[in-house]
């Protein structure tokens, strides 16, 4: 690859077919029918396909970029198996874009990239394959600026080609989704499938939605929003991960989209950072819409989430 491109369009240009690649390796196991399933805690579960997707997420990104910092869900332990795949092959489409000016001259120090190699294991175990992503998240110091959205099962009940891959560089614009219009006369929500619990349902109800859709994951979520399914996700819990949301967060805010927590707060990307979301999500398809959604949450509501 050209080392003459800006560090962030190359970084995006391998992270691509290596979010691929890994929807391949989940595909895979699953037609094997061994997931080998482990409980990680309540409704936390982990399988081969997460592991092994991650494997090759860590190892083929820090073969290339080897100054940059990597958090993956799934564990430090990337060495655990050799034999895992990497893969080296650049998506050149990317680096024919023009680079953002504030990022052309960013270094593979200042860099932390976030990995949710399934999002949505607890619907991949259960069959419910249209909610599973891969995320992989580049933050550039604190701020969420890229990402990678993976669907490998999107299209897989229709012929043709199964899945589809979605990116974005805060800057440069938002690719592979299928924008729409969002109805004016009525809204709706998306929140999660599987988590649920009185404040999650409070803070829906404070935003009184004409419909709400329950998807499994955070990945799964923001792509509503950004195929105009949905005007806004909200999701009033300390649970989910900086992995969850980096590379949605980058994504919607580079289509025009915002996303923060339940008070209006950005989260820090930095490696240092704690990976609890202890704010909740709120994002909108549309930022100049965010804050009526955020005005409209209680205090009762913002005060149970820091």
């Amino acid at each position: 690859m050209a080392q003459t491109h800006p560090l962030i369009l190359r970084l995006i240009a391998s992270s691509i077919p290596v979010a691929n690649h890994a929807g391949k390796i989940i595909r895979d196991i699953m037609k094997k029918g061994e997931l080998n399933i482990v409980d990680k805690g309540i409704e936390d579960f982990q399988t081969e396909a997460d592991r092994q997707a991650q494997l090759c997420i860590v190892k083929s990104l820090s073969q290339q970029f080897p100054g940059i910092s990597i958090i993956g869900e799934e564990g430090d332990d990337h060495d655990a198996d050799s034999s895992s795949e990497i893969t080296t092959v650049t998506e050149d489409s990317v680096l024919s874009k023009q680079c953002p000016p504030e990022l052309v001259d960013v270094t593979e120090e200042q860099i932390t990239v976030w990995v949710d190699p399934l999002d949505g294991t607890s619907e991949y175990t259960q069959g419910l394959l249209e909610h599973v992503t891969v995320l992989i998240g580049i933050a550039v110091d604190e701020k969420a600026v890229a990402g990678i959205i993976h669907q490998p099962y999107y299209g897989y009940k229709e012929k043709g080609t199964i899945g589809r891959t979605i990116w974005g560089l805060v800057g440069l614009g938002a690719f592979g989704h299928n924008p729409g219009q969002l109805p004016t006369d009525r809204r709706i929500l998306t929140t999660t499938r599987s988590h649920s619990s009185p404040l999650v349902q409070e803070a829906i109800k404070s935003l009184n939605p004409d419909e709400v859709l329950r998807v499994g994951g955070a990945g799964n979520k923001v792509l509503l929003l950004l195929d105009s399914k949905a005007h806004a996700y909200v999701f009033a819990s300390k649970g989910c991960k900086r992995w969850d949301t980096c590379a949605p967060e980058a994504i919607l805010n580079a289509a025009g989209g915002w996303l923060t927590d339940v008070h209006g707060n950005l989260y820090s990307y930095n490696k240092d950072t704690p990976h609890l979301n202890t704010g909740g999500v709120l994002a909108t398809a549309k930022k100049e819409e965010h804050s009526i959604y955020l005005n409209l949450l209680p205090d009762s509501v913002k005060s149970q989430l820091k």
